[in-house]
């Protein structure tokens, strides 16, 4: 008798079969983080599922039965590994899955803020009319090719956005960890980097030491008008810092798909902030169909790999 529940399922918005072998799957579209709302769906499960909802010391102490978890996502930071090594809880992620999806997503979002898109949206649809000439000019548009891309993390996600953005004609350069006093092949000084690139790309997980990796000393270090993205984790960046660096113009734009609070609050800074080149999307970057689809054969596979006795993709 084996029993699933999907503490979070609505994350994931693409079937996922039962296996045969299950005598009880729970989809739950959504658990409060409350530990005794997640210890209570949790009542007689021996395999949880959860993309975002955080396993504790205090839940799993209170869920003997608990064996397995899958994360229906990459990134693991909901999940603190030491409890679960403590309770035998194996811990599997889902890596690579959204490679594709992601690495499109900071392409595109290098095109929309190097060539100002949004503002020429605007006057496309507000002032073009009244203009006395067939364009009108306003922000620089800048081209592509040429400029400098600064990739934090060589995973599967941070590798994929490199080789697009050599096939466009970016110079590529990989940053080394903040602190790091060696440097390894292939990669460049996290100061260096800061310094030398146009644009800044996220593609690290978050650990105490990535914590506000992005800050003020750092936006103060980038070229003027450089562009930050992030698609990885919203507390890698200081959010103040990053308000600051576009009030003042040092920072040329950033394309924000993640936030430290999600879902926010609607009171935050950030999404309060007016500025033309600041893209701030809800945490779908990895949610193209493929991607979807990618990510529920992967949840499919590490169910049966435990099943069989032989779990995959352990991180704990």
């Amino acid at each position: 008798m084996t029993k699933i529940v999907y503490l979070d399922s609505d994350t994931l918005p693409y079937p996922i079969a039962k296996p045969e072998w299950v005598s009880e799957w729970l989809n739950l579209p959504a658990t409060p983080q409350e530990t005794e709302a997640v210890v209570k769906a949790l009542e007689g499960a021996e395999i949880c599922i959860t993309n975002k909802i955080r396993l504790t010391p205090a839940i799993l102490a209170r869920c003997p039965e608990l064996k397995y978890v899958c994360v229906s996502a990459t990134g693991y930071d909901c999940i603190d590994l030491q409890a679960c090594r403590e309770h035998g809880v194996t811990v599997s992620n889902v890596p690579g899955y959204s490679r594709q999806s992601v690495a499109e997503s900071v392409i595109g979002s290098i095109f929309a803020l190097r060539r100002n898109l949004m503002t020429y949206q605007t006057i496309g649809k507000t002032r073009w009319s009244e203009s006395a000439h067939f364009c009108v000019h306003d922000r620089p548009i800048n081209d592509v090719r040429g400029t400098v891309l600064g990739i934090f993390g060589q995973g599967a996600i941070g590798a994929e956005v490199a080789r697009l953005a050599q096939a466009l004609g970016l110079s590529v350069l990989f940053a080394e960890h903040r602190g790091r006093t060696d440097v390894r092949d292939g990669y460049t000084r996290f100061e260096t980097v800061i310094a030398s690139a146009d644009i800044l790309s996220l593609h690290c997980p978050l650990t105490p030491a990535t914590q506000s990796m992005i800050g003020q000393a750092e936006i103060a270090h980038m070229k003027p008008g450089a562009l930050l993205i992030n698609t990885a984790r919203g507390p890698l960046i200081n959010e103040d810092a990053v308000i600051d660096g576009l009030k003042s113009g040092h920072l040329g734009g950033a394309a924000l798909d993640v936030i430290a609070t999600e879902p926010p609050t609607g009171n935050e800074a950030l999404l309060k902030l007016e500025h033309p080149n600041l893209i701030i999307t809800p945490h779908v970057a990895w949610a193209a169909h493929d991607g979807l689809s990618r990510l529920a054969a992967g949840i499919a596979e590490n169910l049966h790999a435990y099943r069989a006795g032989q779990p995959i993709n352990v991180v704990s």
